[in-house]
């Protein structure tokens, strides 16, 4: 039994990264019930004064407070981790929690590069802990109720999927300044570049910066891809196709504002559209979700609902909107029972390193210019050097990265 087993009574639990959504996960927890957070962490004193003022009226006691996430992990009693941080530190504190045999709930993408997602995986597998990622959409109702009509056959064959995620980025101030007194800017940067605090690409804004967030397609297009995954049963696909660019907002982000990228599934090929600007949409109720375009009728899921849309001109399309819990809910509630219980919940390290490399392997071939060939058995790029030595990208000093090769 891992050292993070729970014995009995209340779990207890430690947050690093006490931001929005590292609180977002901790709340779930305690509306799951059955837990004591007993220490948190951030590089933000602000962050972290907040957060545990907030965990003392939910829980009537105080936790302790780290700024060093390593201290927490030596925390006496800890019992499971939640990893809350952006990507570029998930590696590391992933890494050592397993050492330390505790559990975790890591937030997606699992890693920021695929060689950091690689030893994530090996390295749960040594230590034996139970884990669970936030691919919360796989606890989806709606997403649940597509893949069983579509494993059914009822669609027929799919012949192809068009995934995309439109919305208008709403851009802060990205001239560089002096980081907030409470942020310790170093330290957040962690074992990525140290760039120049802006507050466009700090608390919440990383995710559409290149060293730290990977853009769109990573930070929020995953969750398509990975249902996408998850409702065809599809490994990951043999070749990436991107094209885009930065067209309205240069200057302002470092990742695509308009991208298209074509996935070779052996099943059928994914299509991934995104733009992140423009007027209004011509029908917002399909502005996030999936088409399944099937030989007997197309269905569209989404969070908020599915559609069936029949073959034939005047055929009309059928809405079903599924109950249940919240996913994001559901998918700690998930963890917080395998915990008890010892059995390996949902959502594994080697099943979330497959939708973090594809939407990964969907950047490298946007920034190389060029299609990347994927051989999943030997996770190399067959088709190029270039391409191929961007599976891993260089640490900052002192920090040193954890693949071995």
């Amino acid at each position: 039994m891992a050292a993070g087993a729970a014995q009995g009574g209340s779990i207890k639990v430690g947050l690093v990264g006490c931001g929005w959504y590292g609180m977002v996960d901790l709340n779930a927890a305690f509306k799951a019930g059955g837990v004591e957070c007993i220490g948190l962490c951030d590089v933000d004193s602000e962050h972290l004064a907040n957060s545990a003022s907030e965990v003392e009226k939910l829980q009537g006691s105080r936790p302790s407070t780290f700024s060093d996430y390593r201290e927490l992990l030596d925390q006496p009693g800890l019992q499971a981790l939640f990893i809350g941080t952006p990507p570029q530190w998930h590696a590391l504190q992933f890494i050592a929690a397993s050492e330390k045999g505790l559990d975790i709930y890591c937030e997606k993408p699992l890693a920021y590069d695929i060689r950091e997602g690689r030893a994530m995986v090996d390295a749960a597998e040594k230590a034996g802990n139970i884990v669970q990622v936030g691919f919360q959409r796989r606890q989806s109702a709606n997403f649940k109720a597509v893949r069983e009509y579509i494993q059914a056959g009822n669609a027929g064959r799919i012949v192809q999927v068009d995934a995309n995620i439109h919305y208008t980025a709403n851009m802060l101030d990205a001239t560089p300044q002096e980081p907030p007194a409470s942020l310790d800017w170093d330290t957040w940067c962690g074992p990525g570049p140290k760039l120049p605090y802006s507050p466009n690409i700090a608390h919440k804004t990383w995710r559409l910066e290149k060293a730290y967030g990977n853009g769109h397609l990573v930070d929020w297009g995953i969750h398509l891809i990975d249902a996408t995954r998850f409702i065809l049963d599809a490994e990951m696909p043999a070749a990436i196709t991107s094209v885009g660019g930065l067209y309205q907002l240069p200057g302002k982000i470092t990742t695509p504002d308009t991208l298209t990228t074509h996935f070779e599934f052996e099943k059928c090929p994914v299509v991934w559209r995104h733009r992140l600007w423009g007027s209004a949409e011509y029908d917002r109720s399909i502005t996030n979700g999936i088409f399944f375009f099937g030989e007997k009728e197309t269905v569209f899921a989404s969070e908020n609902r599915w559609e069936i849309i029949p073959k034939g001109r005047d055929a009309e399309k059928k809405v079903m909107k599924e109950g249940g819990p919240h996913p994001g809910t559901a998918q700690v509630a998930e963890f917080l029972e395998a915990v008890r219980t010892r059995r390996q919940p949902s959502m594994q390290p080697a099943e979330a390193f497959r939708s973090t490399a594809t939407v990964q392997l969907g950047m490298i071939s946007y920034e190389t210019g060029a299609r990347v060939d994927w051989d999943a058995r030997h996770e190399r790029i067959t088709n190029s050097e270039k391409a191929n030595s961007m599976l891993m990208r260089e640490y900052r000093a002192p920090y040193h990265h954890p693949w071995k090769g």
